[in-house]
């Protein structure tokens, strides 16, 4: 596995925080991209940063986290090689592998807890993209 890429705003820091803690319990490396307190920020800031490391292969996958997960995902999907799924559920980690082979897993801050998030990686980093039919979908999504 390369690198994983992280980033957060300030409501998904404390979370980011217990994802940290979590990558080095299995030993796997992680790249922070920010955000590194509590301090009010805005996350396109550091969702871009991530975006631009996975697009490179600098980093895979990567796991983002602000307040409710919907701004970071959609700046996150902005980016043309990025596929970031909004996942609440290990049951979303699992699908959104499996059909839609997320590379940017981006998980809600104020709305899941410790033991939450933990399943919902496990099952994440655990899934593989079953490819087939899948695949054409994936291939129409860029904009060219």
């Amino acid at each position: 596995m390369k690198t994983i890429g992280l980033a957060s705003d300030h409501a998904g820091y404390e979370l980011k925080e217990y994802v940290k803690q979590w990558l080095e319990a299995k030993g796997w490396e992680y790249k922070d991209f920010g955000t590194y307190s509590t301090a009010s920020c805005d996350y396109p800031d550091f969702a871009h940063a991530l975006a631009t490391a996975v697009e490179a292969g600098e980093c895979y996958p990567g796991i983002a986290i602000c307040g409710s997960g919907e701004g970071i995902s959609m700046t996150l999907n902005k980016h043309q090689g990025i596929r970031a799924a909004l996942c609440w559920s290990a049951e979303i980690a699992h699908m959104t592998r499996l059909h839609n082979d997320a590379n940017v897993l981006v998980m809600p801050g104020r709305y899941i807890d410790t033991d939450t998030a933990a399943a919902i990686m496990e099952e994440f980093f655990n899934t593989e993209f079953e490819g087939g039919r899948h695949q054409a979908r994936i291939d129409k999504i860029p904009v060219k």
